[in-house]
């Protein structure tokens, strides 16, 4: 089994790196920095029965590292597409220069959407592709309003993708994690039991891509919790809850 995973270096990316390699799956890292992929994938050790794993150095909120990735997604069918790349720019949206708020557009959007099209042009049936959305997505986060944004889009295109490719054997899962610590300190405002280390976020989604049932996961029952009473709140009582940065699931840069 092959496995492409966005963002590999850190975080959520990083503890499925690790889990699948741990699996047997042959792992290709994708991220900005070669050094940390040098030592990611040697961490990962000597590959699975598919090979050995490997690394692609791509800024996917390029159009070139997009193409890099999209042409690797289309030489050589992968078993398995983890869209997890992702970017945010904190603060209200009219001081966030457009420099800032655009690239986060391209990656958490464009990019999606062009390797998932070029994933599943190839697909082979029992094929499957997660894309890393957020509970964000449910009710968006003011001064994260980009970042909220696309992570609605991402679970919408994700939860539609589901259905269209049902008849053809290939699975899609939109994984929305709520508070995640990738890295030390993140979320140190928040109640612990509010927070998930990205290990659990993985063991729940590649629980779930066993069973291939549902179009979501959403790791943690305190955040499928909140996720439903989110539905069924007054927007503005949900907005203003958000509004002085609880709930908050997004790193400034994920973009790795």
């Amino acid at each position: 089994m092959t496995a492409l995973i966005t963002g590999a270096t850190e975080g959520i990316g990083r503890a499925f790196a690790l889990a699948l390699a741990a699996e047997g799956h042959t792992v290709t890292a994708v991220a900005r920095t070669e050094r940390h992929l040098r030592s990611l994938v040697a961490e990962l050790g000597p590959g699975g029965p598919d090979g050995e794993h490997n690394h692609l150095v791509a800024d996917l909120a390029t159009a070139d590292g997009v193409r890099t990735v999209a042409d690797a997604l289309t030489a050589t069918p992968y078993d398995l597409l983890i869209n997890n790349a992702g970017l945010a720019c904190p603060g209200p949206f009219v001081d966030t220069p457009l420099d800032l708020a655009l690239p986060a557009l391209r990656l958490n959007c464009e990019a999606v959407v062009t390797l998932a099209h070029a994933f599943l042009g190839a697909a082979r049936p029992g094929a499957a592709l997660v894309n890393v959305a957020s509970t964000l997505a449910f009710t968006p986060q003011p001064g994260q309003a980009v970042y909220s944004a696309t992570k609605a889009f991402v679970g919408s295109f994700s939860e539609a993708l589901w259905y269209e490719q049902r008849p053809r054997g290939v699975y899609v899962m939109a994984l929305y994690p709520g508070p995640t610590a990738t890295r030390p300190g993140l979320h140190a405002d928040l109640p612990a039991a509010l927070v998930q280390p990205p290990e659990a976020v993985v063991a729940t989604a590649l629980t779930a891509l066993r069973r291939r049932r549902r179009p979501t996961t959403i790791p943690g029952r305190v955040n499928v919790l909140l996720a439903a009473a989110a539905r069924l709140l007054p927007r503005t009582t949900a907005l203003a809850l958000l509004a002085d940065g609880h709930g908050d699931t997004a790193p400034r840069s994920a973009h790795r």
